[in-house]
């Protein structure tokens, strides 16, 4: 059974080498067979307990919903039965301290209640840095500017350039033009010029757009995976926009690119607790800063993917913003896998042979980040599905559960369907263990998904069954600007905006994972129709070019 779970997981592909340039086998055509790790198949194998978690945090939210309209109907039954003169008597019948009492404990429950909910948190706009033309570069001029540092050997340099030719990634994506230096550039200087650079032009947009004083702001987070200097990056802003001295501010780092979605959540248990507050998150990463310069290359990856970027957030929990906010938080579920020691080595930072310090990605990465991405979207389920798909998904499950013959099925799955290629048939034990997969387009308007790479959004799409253009935003965001880490989903939430397919009451889910390992989503309600925007969005110039196949 295990042996067969981990072939199901492998993919081949046969690629085309061209000609082969030297050697014994010179001018002939060559070929190579690719092995790759596919993500699990993970609505395949849910876990019941994390279905079971999602319905503990529906239950939590919704008790006064539950609650209260029953009391509504038993009151309006008794009182619907009298006429107008009994209900007089009635009220006549009680003397004053007993009516008093009741209106006392009606408004005392009221108060109680208004006071105890949640307060409602939105956010008034965001903002995404988008660097100068002088830091863009194509495909091969990144390959030249790591060849101009002169450390790297041509085999490192050639696969490097195999990999962005599968990424996805285009050809008009930012670096900062010190990685072609000879000299390092993984300095505290380096990482502070571009902190400074990505920092402040997110967030001089952001004011800009939205009208706040910075002075105004009461709450301050700001998250760097690599990068964290003493005085922190948001020190270094408060004291670049002078805030206010009792301002509360956190700076996360060591979280990945799923840290943008938990410093969300952390501005919003801060604003429960601080009414008609205002919020100020900030996501980025250092791309000179993280550069790798060995030869490992489970450690070059990271070089080929990650690009420059910044998203600045403006969120609130005034209830006079509420006509001119984007939207409203609805929902926020974080999973963390940590507790697994592939799952914490799976990206993990450390110094290769050498001593060059780098970012090393484990071979289990896709196989860790589908069980975390299966976790989270089983717990997200309950919140945000319609009844009617719950309820199949749920029937589904259980039948799955104390089923023999779905049991029996699930140990000959992997035999049975490759007999059933090998004859051209389908395979029925397949067919009954196969679980009725959730229609999230019912839940959902929009899609943002990490745009970690081509790869992973191809697996994504597929084991959620979403169209093409359900995909669109991450996958152009992926080809325009790259991985830009805990900020990416926000330059895809921009691209909707510019295509104006934001509209009132549209829900957009947000999901992002990053090294521990975490996988983390986020649920946002449209207040008003988005209209396309003329400027301070990073698509404005380029959007009417898109989509284009990758």
């Amino acid at each position: 059974m295990g042996r067969s779970n981990e072939q199901d997981l492998l993919s081949t592909e046969i690629v085309n080498r061209g000609i082969e340039p030297s050697g014994p086998n010179a001018g002939s055509p060559t070929f190579s067979v690719r092995v790759r790790r596919r993500l699990p198949d993970f609505l395949q194998s849910v876990n019941l307990k994390y279905v079971k978690l999602g319905y503990h945090y529906l239950i939590n939210h919704a008790v006064y919903l539950a609650t209260i309209p029953v009391l509504v109907l038993v009151f309006s039954a008794e009182v619907g039965s009298l006429s107008r003169e009994e209900i007089w008597k009635k009220l006549w019948d009680y003397d004053l301290a007993t009516v008093i009492g009741f209106i006392g404990v009606f408004v005392l429950t009221a108060c109680v209640y208004f006071m105890s909910r949640p307060r409602s948190v939105y956010l008034i706009d965001f903002a995404c840095y988008k660097p100068s033309d002088e830091l863009k570069v194509t495909k091969e001029e990144f390959i030249e500017l790591a060849r101009k540092s002169g450390k790297f050997d041509e085999e490192t340099l050639g696969f490097k350039k195999r990999i962005l030719q599968a990424s996805g990634i285009g050809d008009e994506t930012y670096v900062p033009r010190s990685i072609s230096s000879s000299e390092n550039i993984t300095t505290m200087k380096e990482g502070r010029e571009e902190a400074s650079t990505v920092i402040f032009g997110a967030l001089d947009e952001l004011f800009e757009k939205t009208r706040v004083k910075p002075k105004d702001v009461g709450v301050l987070v700001v998250n760097c995976s690599i990068f964290n200097p003493t005085p922190s990056l948001s020190a270094m802003v408060i004291n670049h926009y002078k805030m206010r001295g009792n301002i509360l501010s956190y700076n996360l780092g060591g979280m990945g690119c799923s840290a943008g979605i938990i410093a969300v959540d952390l501005a919003r248990d801060m604003l429960q607790s601080n009414p008609n507050s205002y919020a100020v998150v900030v996501s980025t990463e250092m791309v000179g800063y993280n550069w790798y310069v060995g030869s490992d290359k489970s450690m070059v990856i990271p070089n080929c993917f990650f690009r420059m970027g910044c998203s600045a957030v403006m969120l609130s929990n005034r209830r006079r913003d509420f006509r001119h906010a984007k939207y409203r938080l609805e929902h926020i579920v974080r999973t963390h896998k940590a507790a697994d020691d592939r799952s914490f080595r799976s990206v993990y930072q450390e110094e290769d042979e050498q001593g060059f310090k780098g970012l090393k990605i484990s071979r289990d990465l896709m196989e860790v980040g589908g069980e975390a991405l299966k976790t989270n979207i089983t717990t997200l389920g309950p919140l945000v599905l319609p009844f009617s798909e719950q309820l199949l998904f749920f029937a589904a499950l259980l039948r799955r559960t104390f089923s023999p013959a779905a049991k029996t099925s699930t140990t000959t799955s992997f035999s049975s369907s490759v007999t059933a290629k090998t004859n051209g048939t389908k395979s029925s034990s397949s067919d009954i263990s196969k679980p009725y997969i959730p229609d999230y387009k019912l839940a959902f308007e929009h899609f943002c998904f990490h745009a970690a790479s081509k790869v992973v959004l191809e697996e994504l799409q597929k084991n959620l069954g979403l169209s093409e253009e359900n995909m669109e935003a991450s996958r152009m965001t992926l080809h325009r600007f790259g991985n830009t880490s805990s900020s990416g989903i926000w330059y895809e939430l921009a691209y909707l905006e510019a295509k104006e397919s934001v509209r009132r009451g549209d829900r957009v889910w947000q999901i992002a994972f990053g090294s521990g390992f975490k996988c983390n989503s986020v649920v946002w309600k449209a207040m008003r129709k988005v209209k396309k925007p003329t400027r301070n969005n990073p698509w404005v110039d380029c959007v009417n070019r898109y989509p284009v196949p990758l």
